[in-house]
């Protein structure tokens, strides 16, 4: 009843409202069927009331045909996939997808299936291993010493675009025409990441975006953004797919969205780390062989590919365009810290699905392609971001306009005033527009830096932080007996905790100093050196000030919390007894006694001798994780 009513209302409020005669028209197209026996209730067909709904409210669509419409097979070919099988305008389910590519993996000797692990709802997270050998294992697959490509789809599995593309795909590989692809090119295949959210399926799920008819949900079944969640790994989607780059180590990554936001002319984005980043030598092989030839690729196809994009003020585009500099808790972000080439692909929601899938396929053949033909330049590439070992170490970054601006491929667009909000909105009218050199903004610029230690000691009851970096693949090794250290630790003061949760955590930043200390750690402190392929990451997730550090995703809290202290009536006595025996204190206390808040406050006297007594608690506000100096 509750989607028979809600379809009544957007679709008089579209007649109302756009007054445009096709929306008339399709109105007529549509009939209704029941879906309630019990409430006797009737909404509008599903599939095709979406469309309706979607296409009245969303800009104006442009005609699209391509030459990569030579891709789909009839519905009647043997190896149809669902999304041909359907009129393109729909993704098979979570069933119907392991169904279909269980019977062509059994089919062909190019492919295995294995599942990287279980969601939270108990589905197997399967991946495809394609290869010209047919290997099952990581170690069969590294044995034929070719590169591999990673592909991952529905991250957020609302945006599956690359599940159907890559189904297509592996069709023409195995039964088709495109079996060379593997000659030089390994190929790894995840159809669904986030299964749970996939099956949380609704054609009410994402106004903004045209097709499929049904789309899963952004978040998993903890309701928890997986691509927010590279550096915490607090989700165990997330944790298996990290053991999976662990095992079978590609070579190149991608993770396949569809974006949101503004509209503009190019049906497929892609973008990876900046040259600032972690992995300069990555970003170079990306620039200069990944990007020209996969935008040459696409652009032979008939499909619009540009740079990763995002408006500085979708209300304006004349404010500019970010250059983003993602940070670990991204795919891309993370690539980037752990140096493995990683691609972020978004195509336009506002494009068709069928354009949308068409583009990834098309994007996901020339990568094959690309690889095979310079694939020892990127396992060069790789080998020296690993080793770079940066000892000046950036840990944030700040804004900063580029000094060359960008030309965008957007459509014109009006802001208007509304009736219903109040506020000013954006009406795009579907013409194509040349902005030219457009202002770009990056956080680029380096902020905070850190000298990078030769090691870190964390102390063996932090276990979830110890157990995290393990599944992150950091090398760590176990002290076997007590060992004397020189070494840095942090002191925190003025802690800023966030208002409300974020993906579940309640993350916090403060102000730091080092504290040289020289110390004993006990036996079985982790020790975690930084000259490791994953120092880098490891930097990045142990250090304080890094954004998407485990101290700041809230690991440590438990620091901030104050569990012995000392009554009134005994600080008093104490307090007498302090000052008789050091004349420099009564002398600190007498220039602390200068500030009229403090000398007004008879608690922060009390407490001002309690920290200074040997009773107060010295592990209070101070980071249990040591580095070395």
């Amino acid at each position: 009843m509750r989607r028979a009513i809600i379809a009544s209302l957007v679709i008089n409020a579209v007649l109302l409202l756009n007054g445009q005669a096709y929306a008339t028209e399709n109105l007529a197209k549509y009939s209704e069927k029941t879906i309630d026996d019990q409430q006797n209730s009737t909404v509008i067909d599903v599939a095709k009331s979406t469309t309706f709904v979607n296409d009245s409210i969303l800009p104006p669509l442009p005609i699209w045909q391509g030459a990569s419409e030579a891709l789909i097979q009839p519905a009647t070919h043997q190896w149809a996939t669902p999304f041909e099988q359907n009129g393109l305008t729909t993704s098979p389910n979570y069933h119907d997808t392991h169904q279909w590519l269980t019977k062509l993996v059994d089919s062909s000797n190019l492919l295995q299936q294995v599942s990287i692990g279980k969601s939270p709802q108990g589905r197997d997270i399967w991946m495809i291993v394609a290869s010209k050998e047919g290997a099952a294992t990581a170690t069969a697959l590294s044995d034929n010493n070719k590169p591999t490509v990673l592909v991952q789809a529905g991250i957020h599995s609302g945006e599956i675009d690359g599940k159907d593309a890559g189904m297509m795909l592996l069709r023409d590989m195995s039964h088709g025409d495109k079996k060379a692809l593997l000659d030089k090119v390994n190929l790894l295949f995840v159809p669904i990441l986030s299964v749970d959210a996939h099956e949380r399926s609704d054609e009410f799920n994402r106004v903004n975006q045209r097709g499929p008819v049904d789309m899963g949900w952004r978040t998993n079944a903890r309701n928890l953004n997986l691509n927010r969640d590279y550096a915490k790994l607090d989700t165990l989607e997330l944790q298996h797919m990290i053991r999976t780059i662990n095992i079978w180590q590609p070579d190149l990554y991608i993770d396949v969205h569809v974006t949101d936001g503004i509209d503009y002319q190019y049906d497929v984005t892609f973008g990876y780390n900046v040259k600032e980043g972690y992995s300069p030598e990555s970003f170079a092989w990306l620039e200069t062989y990944y990007r020209p030839e996969v935008e040459a690729a696409l652009t032979k196809q008939d499909h619009i590919p540009g740079k990763l994009i995002f408006a500085l003020d979708n209300a304006d585009m004349y404010k500019g365009l970010s250059n983003w500099n993602p940070s670990p808790r991204f795919s891309n972000g993370y690539g980037d810290a752990r140096h493995l080439p990683t691609i972020l692909i978004e195509n336009h929601s506002l494009k068709p699905f069928k354009q949308r899938v068409l583009g990834t396929y098309v994007m996901l053949e020339q990568t094959l392609k690309t690889v095979a033909e310079h694939g020892t330049k990127l396992k060069a590439a790789i080998y020296e971001d690993k080793y770079l070992h940066q000892q000046r170490f950036p840990l944030t970054w700040q804004n900063v306009e580029q000094a060359q601006g960008w030309d965008f491929k957007g459509i014109e667009y009006s802001v208007e005033q509304s009736d219903i909000s109040g506020a000013n909105v954006v009406r795009w009218n579907g013409k194509p527009k040349l902005y030219p050199n457009l202002p770009v903004i990056g956080n680029t610029e380096v902020d905070v830096i850190t000298q990078r230690p030769k090691f870190y000691y964390i102390p063996s009851q932090w276990h979830q932080v110890i157990e995290r970096l393990a599944i992150h693949g950091v090398r760590m090794t176990t002290l076997e007996k007590p060992k004397t250290i020189k070494a840095a630790q942090y002191q925190f003061t003025n802690p800023e905790f966030n208002t409300v949760d974020y993906e579940g955590r309640q993350r916090v930043t403060a102000t730091s100093t080092k504290l040289n200390i020289d110390t004993t750690v006990p036996q079985g402190t982790i020790q975690i050196t930084t000259n490791q392929p994953l120092g880098d990451l490891a930097i990045l997730l142990l250090e304080p000030e890094s954004v998407d550090s485990f101290f700041q995703w809230g690991f440590f809290n438990s620091i901030f919390t104050r569990t012995e202290y000392i009554e009134d009536y005994a600080v008093e006595p104490l307090a007498a007894k302090m000052l008789a025996a050091d004349d420099n204190l009564k002398l600190e206390f007498d220039k602390a006694l200068k500030d009229e808040a403090f000398a007004a406050d008879p608690k922060a006297r009390l407490r001002w001798f309690y920290q200074r007594s040997p009773y107060y608690d010295e592990q209070y506000l101070k980071y249990p994780v040591l580095r070395s100096r």
